[in-house]
């Protein structure tokens, strides 16, 4: 039986390679769903938090990794975020209908994919990918081969259900067997997208590589979770600075602020942003959630 919302972690016993499967399953479907897209944007956003969530699994962080495209082509805006807690959020914007099957850059009209990795409270690194090929399995092998990093390769697949993918990493150490990359990865790539949407992950890696010895680890559950807050969204506002809330408030009795990621609503009215300046333990009204 399939696991849902999990991510294994597999070992070659004699080869020194890795990888990791994810099934996003009741979490991709509250992503998909509040996304309000179909087609080739609801595939892009599910390629992309399956391939987050499998990054982060490979960096020793207590933090963060998130990938972001953004762009004037008709999907302008893609932004997703997995945690090293095993969390997930992320958004999709489109302004227009696509027209035919169109490459990445095109599809944006952007060259880059932008990766931030967040560790405790150091400094983001950012990393700019190039937005080559016609799928992300495709731009972020580019940027692990010619990058100084492990070579990497990936797997993804999505429908509306499950989005899905599989990751193999070559580790530094010495191998006896010169061909097991080249070997393994050939093999990965006729990884079927119906094959990693629906088989149990002992079952593919049987499937796949039933000549190699593997160690499978017990899964980790992932889930939807988004940081936003009421402390979160008041201390945008203060960011804002005096002179700008005062505006606000000339124009307007109230804002509402409503989470790209979860559709979580805040509202501050007339009283609470007045606050915002001369109380620091001013308490806005609690959020709304839809």
């Amino acid at each position: 039986m399939k696991n849902p919302d999990h991510m294994h972690r597999f070992l070659f016993e004699e080869h020194p390679i890795r990888g990791q499967h994810v099934s996003l399953d009741a979490s991709w479907q509250q992503i998909a769903n509040q996304s309000g897209v179909k087609g080739i944007a609801l595939i892009l956003l599910g390629h992309a938090l399956a391939a987050a969530a499998l990054l982060v699994e490979t960096l020793k962080i207590d933090g963060s990794i998130s990938l972001q495209i953004r762009g004037t082509g008709a999907i302008h805006l893609l932004v997703v975020e997995a945690t090293s807690s095993h969390t997930i959020r992320g958004i999709v914007r489109q302004s227009r209908e696509l027209d035919n099957q169109k490459s990445l850059s095109e599809i944006f009209e952007s060259d880059k994919l932008v990766i931030t990795i967040k560790n405790g409270r150091a400094k983001p690194n950012q990393g700019i990918v190039p937005l080559s090929g016609d799928n992300l399995a495709e731009a972020l092998q580019v940027y692990f081969d010619q990058s100084e990093q492990l070579p990497t390769r990936f797997s993804l697949a999505c429908n509306e259900e499950i989005a899905s993918g599989m990751m193999l990493q070559k580790l530094p150490e010495d191998s006896h067997d010169a061909d097991a990359w080249d070997r393994i990865t050939l093999l990965a790539a006729t990884t079927q997208p119906e094959e990693l949407l629906s088989l149990p992950v002992g079952q593919l890696l049987g499937r796949l590589f039933h000549q190699e010895s593997l160690r499978i680890f017990d899964p980790d559950p992932v889930e939807f979770y988004c940081s936003c807050s009421v402390e979160r969204t008041r201390d945008m506002l203060l960011s804002l600075g005096k002179a700008e809330i005062d505006t606000i408030i000339e124009e307007q009795d109230e804002v509402s602020i409503t989470c790209e990621f979860c559709n979580s609503q805040y509202h501050f009215d007339k009283i609470d942003l007045e606050a915002l300046f001369n109380d620091g333990d001013a308490t806005p009204i609690s959020p709304t959630r839809h």
